[in-house]
């Protein structure tokens, strides 16, 4: 059966018919194949883009460009999922007016279907500015990476009754600003069931425990390729940056020994046209010798 395209009234009636959902990240083509063909309802080209393949330390340096070439990337190969752009360290939070234009970007120029930013109440006025110009948001409450300075680190958050407390008025703000769903990243996972219980838009948890709507992890994380350090929250379905080593190391040790490229890496020409091409070259350097300019022959003749 040929699949089609994931819409957000789908991802809503999953959220009613209580079926899960499903979400991972994709930053490039090859990746983004994988994931349409692995099934998953939607993809995040998230900030964590930053980390996982720039190198950053945080997601904060991020740029809009970067984001947004990657996102086309992320476009070119997958066509089934709903595809999210994730708006950067300061896309959004000088104005409304920014922000929309920078949503537009991902929409216009790299093809997503909707966007996501970070923030509770203090970012509701700007979720509802987006919406209104036509394009869906995804919220994000809990721990929220491009703030992680303000939050003291990579702490859990919602941990005592005061902050689960503003947590669920957050994510009540964004639903109510017009936000599709919110995700909840390493909040407790009590909290994160009271809220999705509340909440008449999807949740996706990150590190949020099992009662949430959905899930999303980031797809480095799933296949072991970030080797600098695997949060507690992702669980490894694969190791695969050893194996990519394995391979590395190996491709290496047979250049070195002249093992590779192998007779069956390399490419033929038929005897015939080789021997008709050394022939050519040996025609070309006598007819060359016969014709070279010996310049002590010509004084002799001169001044001889």
């Amino acid at each position: 059966m040929e699949r089609k395209k994931v819409t957000l009234p789908e991802i809503q009636r999953k959220k009613e018919m209580g079926e899960p959902i499903t979400m991972l990240t994709a930053y490039d083509v090859s990746t983004a194949r994988a994931v349409d063909q692995a099934g998953i309802d939607m993809i995040l080209v998230g900030d964590s883009y930053g980390m996982v393949v720039l190198g950053y330390d945080t997601t904060v340096p991020v740029t809009m460009e970067q984001m947004l070439t990657a996102a086309q990337a992320v476009a070119r190969g997958a066509k089934n999922p709903l595809l999210i752009g994730d708006l950067p360290f300061l896309a959004y939070q000088v104005n409304a007016e920014e922000a929309i234009r920078n949503a537009g970007r991902f929409i216009k120029e790299a093809n997503m279907d909707a966007v996501k930013l970070e923030g509770g109440r203090e970012i509701a006025p700007t979720v509802r500015a987006i919406t209104n110009a036509g394009i869906a948001v995804m919220g994000h409450v809990g721990l929220t990476p491009q703030s992680v300075s303000k939050l003291g680190g990579w702490r859990t958050q919602g941990t005592t009754a005061q902050a689960a407390r503003k947590l669920l008025d957050d994510a009540l703000a964004l639903q109510d600003a017009g936000a599709f769903a919110v995700v909840l990243e390493k909040v407790p996972d009590r909290l994160a069931e009271l809220v999705t219980q509340r909440l008449q838009i999807p949740t996706i948890g990150i590190g949020a425990g099992v009662h949430c709507d959905g899930q999303v992890l980031v797809t480095h994380d799933l296949l072991g390729l970030f080797d600098r350090f695997v949060p507690k929250f992702a669980k490894q379905y694969a190791k695969l940056y050893p194996l990519m080593l394995e391979a590395l190391s190996e491709y290496k040790r047979e250049v070195d020994t002249r093992a590779f490229p192998a007779p069956e890496h390399s490419f033929p020409i038929k005897d015939a046209e080789w021997d008709a091409f050394l022939k050519a070259l040996d025609e070309e350097r006598e007819t060359h010798a016969t014709n070279t300019f010996d310049p002590t022959a010509d004084t002799e003749r001169v001044y001889g």
